[in-house]
């Protein structure tokens, strides 16, 4: 089965930033992918790197859910989660 493939910008913060390096990168996926996947992708991506098992995602700046559905061109963003005291 053929799938179309898009790239998608993921923005990184605090934890997924440093293990990268960079603030963002660009994840390839099919298209119609959801975020499952993608959080997938980019710990695959993170090899090497120990990255917070739960964070939260946004797609297009609203929160996400496991099983939305990422198009070409949305905005997505890893938060990782916040300890405090």
């Amino acid at each position: 089965m053929y799938f179309t493939r898009m790239e998608v910008r993921v923005l990184l913060f605090a934890s997924y930033a440093e293990a990268f390096g960079v603030p963002s990168v660009a994840v390839t996926l099919r298209e119609g992918a959801t975020v499952t996947e993608l959080l997938a992708k980019v710990k695959e991506m993170a090899v090497g790197h120990a990255l917070p098992p739960a964070p939260l995602i946004a797609l297009n700046q609203d929160y996400a859910a496991p099983g939305d559905v990422i198009h070409s061109g949305d905005e997505v963003a890893l938060i990782p989660p916040v300890a405090g005291g």
